[in-house]
């Protein structure tokens, strides 16, 4: 960074502690990307883009940087925070768009209501139905704690592992690339830390609690 660059890419606390130390001047970006710009501000880290972000925008000018946001969800706060870096002739591009049908027809959708208590075996059953002891699996859990402790679970008979925030990103990329090559047939997963996957070939995706 010292001797200059054209793309710098990080997270919002990294970015921060450059700033704050001096290393990083942002007066003259020209671009501002946030991904998963939803999960960015719902998160906690508003605040510290917004530290970073007053840098280099000026109220009402015209030259603050083309700023371009992308999420997978935009609820209606995101539009509100959005607007505060971006030009008053935004555009909005809905990759959706009216279609009532958004999830692929070819997809089926069960519902399946228990007891927390008795959750880790029925996963274990419908796995066992639907995806067998050769398809794939992926399992999406709401914590950490939850993913650990349904990996070890004995209910669910095929090799297991889990991916999440506190698993060394080395390690991530070694557990995605087993369960790509099909060295272990169930993966379970905390929401954040699978954001993006593209794996092919999943018969199976299982979230063990409604999303809040």
């Amino acid at each position: 960074m010292r001797s200059g660059i054209d793309i710098l890419v990080g997270t919002p606390g990294r970015i921060k502690d450059h700033l704050q130390n001096g290393k990083l001047d942002l007066t003259k970006v020209k671009h501002v990307v946030l991904d998963e710009v939803d999960q960015m501000l719902d998160m906690g880290f508003a605040e510290q883009v917004e530290d970073i972000l007053r840098v280099a925008y000026k109220k009402d000018s015209e030259d603050n940087p083309q700023t371009l946001l992308f999420s997978a969800t935009c609820p209606h706060w995101v539009y509100d925070v959005a607007k505060k870096y971006m030009k008053s002739r935004y555009e909005q591009v809905d990759l959706i768009g009216k279609r009532t049908q958004k999830a692929a027809t070819t997809v089926e959708h069960l519902a399946i209501e228990c007891h927390w208590s008795q959750r880790a075996a029925v996963i274990g059953d419908v796995i066992q139905v639907y995806s067998g002891s050769h398809g794939r699996t992926i399992v999406f859990c709401e914590t950490k704690k939850e993913a650990n402790e349904l990996a070890l679970n004995a209910s669910i008979k095929q090799d297991c592992q889990s991916l999440h925030g506190d698993i060394p990103q080395k390690q991530r990329e070694i557990t995605l690339k087993g369960f790509r090559n099909g060295s272990f047939k169930v993966l379970v997963a905390t929401n954040v830390a699978a954001r993006g996957l593209d794996i092919p070939e999943v018969d199976l995706v299982i979230q063990s609690s409604p999303p809040k």
